[in-house]
């Protein structure tokens, strides 16, 4: 683990590492934020700890990443898995990430696959002068399947044996980078969290969802709400305990850090904090976000 914090440190990136919760690291660069679940083999993460990152990512604005060293077997270096629906590398594929050499070769129920850029085939096919018969003989395949794989805008998922006769004749810009700084392997959850924002029932969140914010309630993590609302991030503990990593958690992502106390407000002067009925007594979002701003 220490290994990752140092390789995102060189690289400019601002580290915090969390502990009892569903994700190990959070760095942040500029606009990218990473959630960072460092395992030995990737099969042990739950379900439960997958779901929460991805929802806290879609809030964030943030890429989830399991990093690993196997999934049952050893994980090949430059090739991307996937694990409950996180992007999921060893540590070499992540580091050539950080360095922006993403990987094109992903592992799938099929195998081993790559996909080709049918322009760019094209293109490099006429820039070496080779023919279809040239060319389909280098690669393997019939002269068909050239011309198909060259349709202006074909994107082919192909074998790993292809694909290295293809590297070999055309290099990897021909291939479909896979950006694992995207939200998820499994980018349709947006259904799913509105299902279960749907069922929620504690009293806060629906106040939230009453102000006009999307909200979420949270576990395995240093609070217990998440809203959004355009660009407003509101994190929010709830009781008369404060964990200490909200407030730099807070500060990391841009986001507003709210204690919603029971009895004990905190004694802490620079985090604001509101008993359950005042937090009721809100009537539009702006209140609330102007009681934050002025606190």
């Amino acid at each position: 683990m220490e290994k990752i914090g140092l390789c995102l440190f060189k690289k400019g990136y601002t580290v915090k590492g969390l502990s009892k919760c569903c994700f190990d690291r959070i760095a942040r660069k500029g606009s990218r934020i990473l959630l960072i679940k460092v395992l030995l083999d990737a099969n042990a993460i739950s379900e439960d700890h997958a779901g929460q990152m991805k929802s806290l990512s879609r809030y964030m604005n943030a890429s989830p990443l399991v990093i690993a060293e196997k999934a049952g077997q050893n994980l090949e270096t430059n090739v991307v898995y996937s694990r409950e629906g996180i992007y999921t590398l060893n540590f070499d594929t992540f580091r050539n990430c950080i360095d922006e050499k993403l990987p094109f070769v992903a592992s799938t129920n099929a195998g081993l696959t790559a996909t080709i850029i049918g322009e760019k085939i094209r293109q490099k096919k006429d820039e070496l002068g080779l023919s279809l018969a040239q060319l389909s003989r280098k690669i393997g395949v019939s002269r068909r399947m050239i011309v198909k794989y060259g349709a202006e805008e074909a994107v082919s998922q192909i074998t790993m044996s292809k694909a290295e006769k293809i590297y070999r004749v055309f290099g990897h810009d021909v291939f479909t980078k896979i950006d694992v700084f995207g939200r998820s392997a499994e980018r349709n959850i947006e259904n799913q969290e509105n299902e279960q924002r749907a069922m929620l029932q504690a009293p806060i969140t629906r106040k939230y969802s009453e102000l006009g914010f999307e909200a979420s309630e949270t576990r395995k993590v240093p609070f217990n709400i998440i809203a959004k609302k355009d660009d407003e991030l509101i994190i929010t503990g709830v009781g008369d305990r404060i964990n200490p990593d909200a407030g730099l958690l807070s500060r990391l992502i841009d986001a507003d850090n709210l204690v919603i106390f029971d009895r004990k407000k905190p004694m802490e002067r620079d985090i604001p904090a509101i008993t359950k009925q005042e937090f009721m007594e809100f009537e539009e979002a702006d209140e609330l976000i102007k009681f934050l701003r002025e606190f």
